[in-house]
This record gives structure tokens, C-alpha cells and sequence, in this order.
């Protein structure tokens, strides 16, 4: 996911997913935002950049019902954002395997999205909060505040973007999930006066 104001975040063809996907899709209808945002759905469109799955697979890596997850899907798919990339015969029954229409969602700043970023960053929080200090696995978050023009600003936007896009593409191994999170925004920070100012 993306807001609109993103850099496009690359599109190499390695090895995941493994389906076909269009490089990016604008989410327009409110349809879209409400499917998108809400969290297991999150997951799920999350769980299928790295390969098609099906509502079982999907059931038991969110530890859900399959009635719950398969209700999920649905939405997902009515709203344009998964689909059916294969069928595979498994006994009398088809299992469908789903992936993401598009690798990039772009989004307006609006509606359930309006609350994203902050939302985004508080479930980032928890996570590395509660996992990251008793695995001793490599982890680290930084945070520092920099007074800077809007573009130089959008400069360092789009360079983390790409660090992001280069993440996403790393192959697959290991036993561990890593997550990896950039961000730059605007804060309401107070600023040291600067000496021409404070002798003024």
C-alpha cells in the first residue's frame, strides 16, 4: 500500500510472488478503502505479495476460521483487489489459490485511509515491542528529527522507498519474518531559534 503522494516502489521480476500482477492500481471507491484497511484483510493482501494462497492456507497462518477468512476474501475480491490466479484439483474438490490484482496499492489520503499512517505505526510498535527483545535476532529502530525544506524532504521520501522496494525483493529464507519500516513526516516539533534569530 501506498499513498498517492509515493514514488512508484519498483517492479522487479524476481521470484515473488508467483503469479502474474499488475505493477500498481489507484483505489478510487469507498468500496476499496473499506476492504483494504481493515486489519485481517491487511494481512491477507500482505500474506499473498509473497505467493498465491488458498482460504485454507490463509486460515491457518492467521489462525481464523476458514468461514471467517473465506467471508474476507470475498470482500477483498468484490472490491477488486484479489482474485483467482489459479485452480489446483485436490480430491473432489477445487482449491482456488488467490493473489493481489496489483503488486502497489495507491491511495488518496482520505476516508479509512486518513488514519493509516498513524495506525500503521502503532501496530509497528507492538509488534516490535512484544517480539523483537526476546528473540535475540538482529533489531534496531531509529528515530531522529531533522529540520529540513519540503524537498529535501520528498528527496528522502523517495530514497526510502526504494530501500523498501529493495527489502520486498530480498529472496525468500530463513525461519524468521523480518519487518522492515522507513517513514518521514511532518511533526509539530518546536525548533531552536537560530543565532541571527536570537540575536535579534
Amino acid at each position: 500500500m501506498a499513498d498517492k503522494t509515493d514514488p512508484h516502489e519498483g517492479t522487479s521480476a524476481l521470484t515473488t510472488p508467483d503469479y502474474e500482477l499488475a505493477d500498481s492500481l489507484m483505489l478510487t471507491e469507498p468500496e476499496q478503502y473499506k476492504a483494504l484497511f481493515e486489519p485481517t484483510r491487511r494481512e491477507i493482501v500482505s500474506f499473498l505479495l509473497e505467493r498465491a494462497a488458498t482460504t485454507a492456507e490463509l486460515a491457518e497462518t492467521l489462525d481464523k476460521p476458514k468461514g471467517t477468512v473465506g467471508h474476507h476474501l470475498k470482500a477483498l475480491e468484490s472490491a477488486g483487489l484479489i482474485h483467482v490466479v489459479r485452480t489446483q484439483q485436490v480430491r473432489a474438490l477445487t482449491a482456488k489459490y488467490y493473489g493481489r490484482t496489483a503488486r502497489v496499492f495507491y491511495y488518496e489520503r482520505t476516508a479509512e485511509a486518513a488514519v493509516e499512517p498513524g495506525a500503521t505505526a502503532q501496530r509497528v510498535a507492538d509488534e516490535a515491542a512484544r517480539v523483537a527483545p526476546n528473540t535475540g535476532l538482529p533489531a534496531s529502530i531509529v528515530h531522529r528529527h531533522v529540520r529540513i525544506p519540503a524537498e529535501r524532504a520528498e528527496e528522502w521520501r523517495d530514497r526510502l522507498h526504494d530501500l523498501a522496494n529493495e527489502f520486498t525483493h530480498q529472496e525468500r529464507g530463513g525461519e524468521v519474518t523480518f519487518g522492515f519500516t522507513v517513514g518521514i513526516y511532518p511533526t509539530d516539533r518546536a525548533r531552536l531559534a537560530s543565532e541571527i534569530d536570537a540575536e535579534q
